[in-house]
């Protein structure tokens, strides 16, 4: 290839992929004719932040006037390199890796309420870090009304096979779901639809900001303030958003194995445990040994199978005389409960179900809606609805198995918190 072509190649690279690039220019300079191609174009897209003589970053006072000690450039939090259990295989971060600092300007974007028209909601206002980043109403308010649907849980967004966003699957990537809720005239209000203004004029909003400045050219080697740069940095810090202390992952630490008992379960947690894992029993068969969730729900990651069509919830938020029959799309069912027992918000995509209970016998009795054309062929096994005929024992062993999905750490951790010292 021609060295022009090449380094016009390689610069379009670097304005995507700023973080990747810096860590191999510094990589590629050891030798001398990497370096100087280097030098000639990709590394003056990114020059590295400022340092002080004593190889520290040097300060950025609009940084630390606005955040003081929730944000130190010279310290910055884990996000980049956080212990990750090895029986977690899934991962759909593709070729946005996450990086500390990437994460801390994606801290920043989700927790600023500037991202909103009316300077009032951020995406941290739907999604709540006390409650796994879930809301505990029905439809989040909004900028200019209220959001369609309830806003899901966002713990252990990365950990997933399905790597599109949103319940009905709208947004092909994580990135491209960050700036979605702020092109909607209902919840960020920069639609660029019907008299409201577009991204761009977001862009130049923040642009005027002095700290986004010094964050933008901290992580990116410049100010410049991109839609990709924004989606990239905020799908970062989502992503950064794990939970792997429950009791679950103890058990499964304890033995390496989802069928074995778990040492440290009572003995009606492990058997919620084999009632998820196992398959339905037959219809008519005497004894009830499996409830089949693990179809759908897939431990240890438990997220969904991406092929898992309607689960026969077709309400619409907000409007119950309406149906929807696109939502396929769940969360994670890690940390359905906080440390306390308590919900995590509302379930379902409509906000209808709030309670693990009501959960459990939705599936347990699947009530057919002839106005439901996609409802998921597992849930009417032979042309009938699921009837797993659970008895209440059963049902309160689920909720306990369930209940041992919730961790700890992902309600306080200073690195998900608001940045901001007043939100």
């Amino acid at each position: 290839m021609p060295k022009k072509s090449f380094l016009k190649m390689f610069a379009a690279v670097a304005d995507h992929q700023p973080i990747f690039i810096r860590s191999l220019k510094s990589a590629a300079c050891v030798t001398g004719s990497l370096c100087i191609l280097f030098s000639m174009a990709a590394c003056q897209k990114l020059k590295p932040a400022a340092t002080t003589p004593n190889g520290t970053t040097a300060a950025y006072p609009a940084v630390q006037s606005t955040f003081s000690s929730t944000i130190n450039l010279n310290a910055l939090e884990n996000y980049a390199a956080q212990p990750i259990p090895g029986y977690i295989k899934k991962d759909n971060t593709g070729t946005d890796p996450i990086t500390n600092a990437g994460a801390t300007l994606g801290r920043v974007l989700f927790y600023d309420k500037n991202l909103s028209v009316t300077n009032t909601i951020a995406c941290a206002s739907c999604h709540k870090q006390s409650m796994a980043f879930g809301d505990n109403v029905i439809q989040s308010q909004g900028a200019n009304g209220l959001t369609a649907r309830h806003a899901m849980r966002l713990v252990n967004a990365r950990f997933a096979q399905e790597v599109r966003f949103f319940w009905d699957k709208r947004a092909s990537t994580l990135e491209d779901q960050t700036t979605q809720p702020i092109q909607n005239h209902n919840e960020m209000g920069y639609s660029g639809l019907n008299g409201d203004p577009d991204i761009n004029a977001l862009i130049a909003k923040l642009q005027g900001i002095n700290y986004y400045k010094e964050l933008f050219t901290f992580v990116y080697g410049d100010a410049t303030i991109t839609q990709a740069r924004m989606q990239n940095a905020m799908a970062q810090f989502i992503r950064s958003i794990q939970s792997f202390d429950s009791k679950f992952d103890a058990g499964m630490a304890a033995t390496g194995n989802l069928n074995a008992n778990f040492p440290n379960f009572t003995a009606q947690e492990n058997l919620g445990k084999s009632l998820f894992i196992s398959r339905p029993s037959p219809p008519g068969s005497p004894v009830i040994t499996g409830a089949g969730c693990q179809s759908c729900h897939r431990a240890p990651e438990f997220d969904i199978d991406p092929t898992s069509r309607d689960n026969g919830i077709i309400g619409v938020a907000g409007n119950p005389l309406l149906i929807d029959v696109t939502s396929v799309n769940p969360p994670s069912l890690r940390n359905l409960l906080d440390p306390t027992g308590k919900v995590n918000g509302l379930y379902m995509h409509d906000g209808s179900i709030n309670n693990l209970a009501a959960v459990i016998d939705h599936y347990n009795q699947i009530v057919i809606n002839p106005l439901n054309t996609n409802l998921d062929p597992k849930l009417r096994p032979g042309g009938q609805p699921q009837n797993l005929r659970l008895s209440q024992a059963q049902k309160d062993a689920l909720a306990a198995f369930l209940s041992t999905l919730s961790g700890n750490d992902v309600y306080t951790n200073k690195k998900w918190s608001s940045p901001f010292i007043s939100f």
